[in-house]
């Protein structure tokens, strides 16, 4: 790296300086090519090589995971394996609240042919209310426990999860669903998830959803509870164990037959409940349950609820979800077009099957394969109603298509006004992630008060999952090029490292350095700020050598551009499957960077500034607080202020990529921040 000199270290000392807000712009040069990484025939692009690495690492985990079932040979084994799952599940949904007082109401009722539908709002937690509505049978005996006799109480009653709509429990499907069980004399509870029908968390000035999408929803609601060691999954099943709550709360159910049935993102929960909740005595997830192989293998990672945090890197796989409820009854509803592939799905079935069948049940667990796209099709809906009516009613008999009248969304809302949180008092699931973070803050400032320095830093590297530096391999390296330009030039380097996934970066050069260095990152790529009077330039005019590095899935590793709002969501929640975090990831490549700018041509290391930019600023500032001898001072310009604040947001666009889950337990940004104002700690 010619222009480089040499300076002695001064002692490890890190000064931090946080601008939020602070925007320097440049664009850079369109006649330039600073590209590093240049494709080769037959090789993959370099967009793919950081989720491919993520992909191969699942792979390994998904192998490990099918040994450990191929030797579930007895009863006992397999039992040992459903408590050892079923644990690290709740675990990793960050537990369950207490089951408080349900608060339930009934705001209308609605006739219909054959049954009659109770317009129901009952607490999830205290103030966060469920939306949902309950049909009964025609000739049930409404809050009476009876016994004997056709039509009478108790009977049993099937919960329906929506899927992704946003009207939810008033979807046509969703209607068809609840219908057709209580004309077949079984109750059925349509009850709207956050985010969807009457409980959008988010909302217009004019108290209508701010975004068309309810996924979108459920990823912004996620961002903030991750980091106190939960996420949207969590509150969407409890949501469902809520839900069972409440049926249990009826004099008119039987609570001994129970079921649980929904498609897409209710085939989601109803696989999750089913797991979890031994009161489901017979499940019918729809259009979900597939492996996670084959989802890797064609669409990727879903919705921010379909990620359970390290699931993937401890073992827990789809079809584990079917398995840890054997050898109660249970029938996967699938379709031949679906986009949760249907190999998978049969491979799902088969793997469930052989454990039923060890437990000497192989007829409770069952598939139904109908042509067509995703959702559920006509052969899928009486798969499913005759199935219930198998476990629940003792009657196996065929059911025809049923001819079902749907009712307008407007008859079926049980608020005033159509959304709970336009009712006094309603929290909203921000409003649970700002309580939860709050609740969070004294144990981790005792923590910081009373555990010597080595020892929080040590849980940080461990929670945000960041090796030693000392650990870490140095990189190899590899000349791409030289760009000329008036006053200095641009080396463009490749970094090669043990991850697999190379670091493209470019070093600036005055022609009279300094001794020290920059190393600079930014997530819009190393040229974000390399325009003709930005940042980088100006810092290259006062005589520093600029090191611009592409942190992985950035520049030139990106893949593709960025939602803005969620950012590269999909290799974020893969790294989530998976018990890692971007930013634990992206500081080991600035530790990696940093050590080579310090020691490049070098007998004694150089001193290194670190600049990190927009969402660059987390994990340098991981970096400089974990490694502070290698950074003689760190400048933190537009990034996150903090994690908790980060809980209260109401609209945390662009922050997904920020979060670490869990951290809020043991750290938050601002601590690491004192750290690095302390060099007297180290």
């Amino acid at each position: 790296m010619p222009g480089f000199s040499v300076a002695m270290r001064t002692p490890a000392r890190v000064v931090a300086v946080w601008l939020a807000g602070f925007v320097l712009a440049g664009a850079a040069r369109a006649a330039d090519d600073l590209t590093c990484l240049k494709p080769e025939t037959g090789a993959p692009a370099p967009s793919t090589l950081f989720y491919d690495s993520l992909r191969a690492e699942a792979y390994q985990s998904l192998d490990r995971r099918r040994d450990a079932y191929e030797k579930l040979k007895t009863v006992e084994e397999i039992q040992g394996y459903q408590k050892r799952l079923r644990e690290f599940f709740v675990e990793q949904l960050g537990g369950f609240p207490e089951h408080g007082p349900l608060n339930a109401q009934t705001t209308g009722r609605v006739v219909g042919d054959g049954y009659t539908i109770e317009k129901v709002i009952f607490d999830s937690q205290p103030g966060h209310r469920i939306t949902a509505n309950l049909y009964l049978p025609a000739g049930t005996e409404v809050g009476a426990k009876a016994t004997g006799g056709t039509g009478a109480t108790p009977i049993p009653a099937v919960l329906v999860s929506s899927g992704h709509s946003r009207t939810a429990k008033t979807a046509g499907y969703n209607q068809r669903f609840a219908i057709i069980m209580a004309k077949n004399g079984i109750a059925a509870l349509a009850y709207d998830p956050i985010g969807q029908g009457e409980r959008s968390q988010f909302l217009t000035a004019d108290g209508k959803p701010q975004f068309s999408g309810t996924t979108t929803e459920h990823f912004l609601v996620g961002v903030g509870a991750i980091p106190t060691g939960t996420g949207t999954a969590r509150y969407r099943a409890w949501d469902g164990i809520r839900a069972i709550d409440y049926l249990a709360s009826r004099p008119e159910i039987d609570m001994k037959r129970i079921g649980f049935t929904g498609c897409s993102g209710g085939g989601t929960l109803t696989s999750y409940i089913m797991a979890l909740d031994d009161r489901i005595a017979c499940a019918a997830p729809a259009c979900y349950l597939t492996t996670f192989r084959r989802l890797l293998e064609t669409i990727g990672p879903q919705d921010a609820e379909q990620n359970i945090f390290g699931q993937v890197g401890y073992g827990l796989d789809q079809p584990d979800y079917v398995i840890l409820r054997a050898p109660r009854p249970t029938i996967i509803s699938a379709t031949t077009g679906d986009f949760f592939d249907i190999q998978g799905t049969w491979d799902n079935y088969r793997q469930a099957k052989r454990i039923y069948a060890r437990f000497g049940y192989p007829e409770r667990v069952d598939l139904v394969e109908a042509e067509g796209g995703h959702g559920v099709q006509p052969g899928n809906l009486v798969g499913i109603v005759r199935w219930m009516r198998r476990w629940l009613l003792g009657r196996d008999e065929a059911v025809p298509e049923p001819d079902i009248k749907t009712h307008p969304e407007a008859d079926l809302l049980c608020t005033p006004q159509g959304q709970v949180l336009r009712l006094p008092g309603e929290k909203s699931v921000i409003d649970l992630n700002a309580d939860r973070a709050a609740a969070l803050e004294a144990n981790r400032k005792k923590f910081w008060e009373s555990t010597p320095r080595a020892e929080t830093l040590a849980k940080v590297r461990a929670v945000a999952g960041i090796r030693p530096l000392a650990d870490i391999p140095p990189a190899k390296w590899e000349k791409a090029g030289k760009v000329q330009r008036d006053g200095y030039h641009i080396d463009k380097v490749v970094l090669r490292t043990d991850t697999g996934v190379p670091l493209p970066a470019l070093t600036f050069h005055p022609p009279e350095p300094r001794d020290e260095a920059y190393l600079y990152v930014h997530d819009g790529g190393k040229a974000a700020d390399d325009g003709p009077d930005g940042p980088i330039v100006k810092l290259v005019k006062e005589g520093y050598v600029v090191v611009a590095v592409d942190l992985r899935g950035w520049g030139e590793t990106a893949a593709g551009k960025p939602d803005p709002l969620l950012g590269d969501w999909k290799t974020f929640y893969l790294s989530y499957l998976l018990g890692k975090s971007l930013v634990g990831m992206r500081t080991e490549d600035i530790l990696t960077a940093g050590r080579w700018v310090a020691n490049y041509q070098s007998k004694q290391p150089r001193e290194v500034r670190l600049v990190g930019v927009g969402k660059g600023a987390v994990p340098a500032l991981h970096a400089a607080a974990l490694e502070p001898s290698l950074f003689r001072s760190v400048t933190l310009r537009d990034g996150l202020d903090s994690w908790s604040s980060l809980a209260r947001q109401r609209v945390p666009a662009g922050q997904l990529e920020n979060t670490v889950h869990g951290a809020l337990r043991f750290y938050d940004l601002p601590d690491l921040r004192r750290a690095v104002d302390s060099p007297a700690a180290f």
